[in-house]
């Protein structure tokens, strides 16, 4: 047995905002292979404040509304592909 944790399993939803950041910032790593809740920044997918702001970027044009670099609530919503997921969910304003 494997004392290894297995990611868990992503929604259509996670699916989609991984292949976008594995497009968008050219991450040698499959989107599906990308676990929801493993963090964004440091040990996770190791991205930086760079990174972040392309993906914020993508997301405003794919799903329609802004995320903002001075929104006190920009370390949790780029907690992990998860917390990105249900912010995304809670407002997008195209399908």
């Amino acid at each position: 047995m494997s004392s290894t944790p297995t990611p868990s399993v992503q929604t259509p939803l996670e699916l989609e905002l991984a292949t976008l950041l594995v497009e968008s910032l050219n991450l040698e790593v499959a989107p599906a292979e990308v676990d929801p809740e493993a963090p964004l920044y440091g040990e996770g997918l190791g991205l930086d404040s760079i990174d972040i702001l392309e993906v914020a970027l993508e997301v405003s044009r794919r799903y329609g509304f802004q995320l903002r670099s001075d929104d006190e609530r920009n370390q949790q919503i780029f907690t992990s592909l998860r917390t990105l997921a249900t912010h995304v969910e809670q407002n997008k304003t195209t399908a």
